[in-house]
């Protein structure tokens, strides 16, 4: 890494642990059928796509998994609860390592993510840690349902840099998935594929001489 300035972290398996098996067998559970092409960590169906870009609503994603899986009667609760599966948490002294990044260099999380999910996630770090949500550790938090942009579209990471004044070869991302890598170095930036569980994160930065 060279003459980094500025890290841009991704959220889900880098910083708060995801389990994309547990939602698969959860969502088959309600009834949907060929899972893998419904919904894998690199392709799933547009309607995840559209959830996270604020394209459509809560009540019309749900909506959408009711069709999938064919049965109207599902509630929201039940619905809520197999799209939430997924989220694990955040392993313990994770948030002491982002303030020491942040001692070092400008910090921003950029992270695909939707309304259920990040009430969910609200709710857990006011839960589990006393946190109204991730600001303290960053100097600014994007999501893509608020910016109605997702990774990996170079627009979302030129979006980043232009609001913060950032020199893109200056700007180092880190994502656990490849597919995401791809729109950063479009937009200029330095890249590390996070290929480690998130309970390594200050080992894996500490490899990369970034601590």
């Amino acid at each position: 890494m060279q003459n980094i300035k500025n890290i841009i972290f991704d959220y889900g398996n880098v910083i708060f642990e995801i389990n994309f098996k547990k939602a698969q067998v959860a969502l088959a559970q309600l009834g949907i059928a060929n899972i893998e092409d419904f919904f894998a960590h690199k392709t799933h169906n547009t309607l995840f796509d559209d959830f996270e870009t604020a394209s459509i609503s809560e009540d019309e994603f749900r909506a959408g998994i009711r069709a999938a899986a064919e049965n109207p009667n599902l509630t929201d609760a039940e619905i809520d609860a197999a799209w939430n599966s997924l989220l694990i948490g955040v392993p313990p002294t994770i948030h002491d390592t982002l303030l020491k990044v942040r001692e070092k260099y400008r910090t921003f999380l950029l992270s695909n993510n939707n309304v259920i999910h990040y009430k969910y996630i609200i709710s857990y770090l006011d839960r589990e840690f006393g946190m109204p949500d991730n600001s303290s550790l960053f100097e600014k938090t994007y999501y893509s349902q608020d910016m109605f942009l997702r990774k990996p579209h170079v627009e979302i990471f030129k979006k980043v840099i232009q609001e913060n004044g950032l020199v893109a070869e200056e700007t180092l991302f880190i994502d656990d998935s490849p597919q995401h890598l791809v729109g950063a170095k479009q937009a200029g930036f330095q890249t590390l594929l996070m290929d480690v569980h998130p309970r390594e994160l200050e080992s894996f930065l500490k490899k990369h001489q970034i601590l």
